[in-house]
């Protein structure tokens, strides 16, 4: 009944219906973030979400949506391999539209943004289900996703200088973090773009940029302490991100004002975490 009543919503453009509260509605689509099939959590949910929130229909009401999108950060946090992940991936992917909506048109005070951004930071390193797609239910997709809202919160007026360091360092936290399994899904790619776009606010000095690099090249360079231990998950992580920085650094649109400097620290990471293919050998 659920599903027929949405595909009507969607039919007719996703005007917010007349014939039920705004409260009701958003109170079903926030339980539906969690919902194992992907065309109700996906296609219905957070489309639909994403879209009023982006048509303004929260306007009036963005901060305690926001607020419902933290408190799902939480839901099951810490479990792994249960579908309690779907929840806080995209209450994480609405909480950025939330972010996102502000900062087109202010309309949240700029501590309650902050505390958005610690709790964005608070998931993204505890989060331990690391699924990219799960076979019958979809993506889950926990890191990219919360990438993507750290990357638009990146680019927040209300996130200085000291907050952006912070998401730097959340990202090297989360990049060098012990795994259990290799990350393919895109997810070093979406963790660079968060990098990305903190670079491209113009406020970060190399003098706090290149240190922060030689922290990564250094778990990138790093070698497993067990023979048993796959050496992929103790650096894999780390050498997949800096080689995904340079790309979005070298190829990628609005490149920051200090892009040439930057490439040339990242030439140099990459030759230290690439000795096999990058350095010279001596015959």
């Amino acid at each position: 009944m659920a599903g027929a009543y949405w595909e009507q919503v969607h039919a007719s453009g996703l005007a917010v219906p007349s014939d039920r509260a705004l409260d009701d509605l958003t109170a079903e689509l926030t339980t539906m973030l969690g919902d194992t099939d992907p065309a109700l959590r996906d296609g219905t949910a957070y489309s639909t979400l994403a879209t009023w929130v982006g048509r303004g229909v929260y306007d009036d009401l963005l901060t305690g949506l926001g607020d419902g999108m933290a408190t799902g950060l939480g839901v099951g946090l810490g479990e792994r391999d249960t579908d309690t992940v779907f929840r806080r991936s995209f209450s994480g992917l609405v909480l950025g539209e939330c972010i996102a909506r502000d900062i087109e048109r202010p309309l949240v005070v700029g501590s309650k943004v902050l505390e958005w951004g610690d709790r964005l930071a608070t998931w993204l390193l505890r989060e331990r289900d690391l699924r990219g797609f799960v076979p019958g239910k979809g993506w889950a997709h926990a890191l990219a996703h919360g990438a993507d809202a750290m990357a638009t919160l990146a680019r927040s007026p209300h996130v200085a200088r000291p907050e952006l360091t912070v998401i730097l360092d959340v990202v090297a936290d989360r990049v060098l973090m012990p795994i259990e399994r290799p990350l393919t899904n895109d997810e070093a790619d979406r963790l660079a773009n968060i990098t990305m776009e903190v670079l491209r606010r113009e406020l970060l000095s190399l003098s706090i940029v290149e240190p922060w690099i030689a922290r990564l090249v250094a778990g990138a360079s790093a070698r497993a302490t067990r023979n048993d231990h796959d050496p992929s998950l103790t650096r894999g992580n780390a050498e997949s991100f800096l080689r995904s920085l340079y790309l979005q650094l070298a190829l990628g649109q609005r490149p920051p004002e200090g892009r040439s400097d930057l490439l040339l620290v990242m030439v140099d990471a990459l030759r230290t975490t690439n000795p096999h293919t990058l350095q010279q050998r001596s015959r």
